[in-house]
């Protein structure tokens, strides 16, 4: 009997200790031996802007609400379909917000007296083409929309942008590394850890430059989309010897 549970904890005792050898062994943020050193670089790349959104709207003014709202809608409709004639796809385009306020006139020791109402339709539209932006506008403009703000400008998809952003940190960070390595008398042994602290797309950014120039003998808007700037910021460890 004593032979057996002998054997029992022998054999117990062989898988415990194999399975401590399969156990995967977990390396420490700070080496046990070396210097240690944290670096934080910002990676940067550049992308022409391929987006542009834009938010147009309509004011109306009338002596009732229901007269307001109607001249509104009728105006906005115009609106919507000088967007869809140009081509812009019913998912580019959205509702911003919708407004009826009455108008007031103030007299001195005297109640407030309601003159009329105000109503307001604003619509956010995303340009794919942004060439073909200041065109839209000013055909907006031309059937109806008093009220413009924007553009906006918007890489539509930066992953591509921020890759290069990222390599580019990683890169920034090594040199700096290199560099206090030398002037310490010390060799860059390897990276410990590399962790990302922050991202920008570009967005808003600078509101891009908006021209109006001459085509034949009328004006016309033109939107310039100029480079917008995508950064990555990466923290990264390094082992010196």
């Amino acid at each position: 009997m004593t032979w057996q549970i002998a054997a029992l904890a022998l054999a117990g005792a062989s898988a415990a200790s194999a399975g401590a050898q399969v156990a995967p062994a977990v390396e420490p943020m700070v080496p046990a031996s070396g210097t240690v050193l944290d670096v934080t670089a910002q990676g940067l790349s550049t992308r022409v802007p391929d987006v542009a959104t834009i938010r147009a709207g309509v004011v109306t003014q009338g002596t009732t609400a229901a007269t307001a709202l109607s001249d509104n809608a009728a105006r906005m409709g115009r609106v919507l379909q000088a967007l869809r004639r140009a081509g812009v796809a019913a998912r580019d385009i959205s509702t911003s917000s919708v407004t009826l306020q009455p108008q007031y006139r103030y007299g001195e020791n005297q109640p407030p007296v309601i003159t009329g109402y105000q109503a307001t339709n604003s619509v956010a539209v995303r340009f794919r083409d942004i060439a073909r932006a200041g065109t839209i506008l000013d055909a907006l403009v031309a059937e109806g929309a008093n009220q413009i703000d924007g553009p906006a400008l918007a890489i539509d998809d930066p992953d591509a942008a921020l890759n290069e952003a990222r390599a580019d940190a990683v890169k920034r960070a090594r040199t700096r590394a290199d560099l206090y390595a030398r002037a310490a008398g010390l060799n860059v042994v390897r990276v410990v850890s590399i962790a990302e602290a922050g991202q920008d797309t570009g967005e808003p950014g600078q509101p891009p430059m908006v021209q109006m120039r001459m085509a034949a003998a009328a004006p016309r808007t033109e939107i310039v989309a100029g480079e917008k700037q995508v950064s990555a910021t990466l923290s990264v460890r390094f082992l010196l010897r």
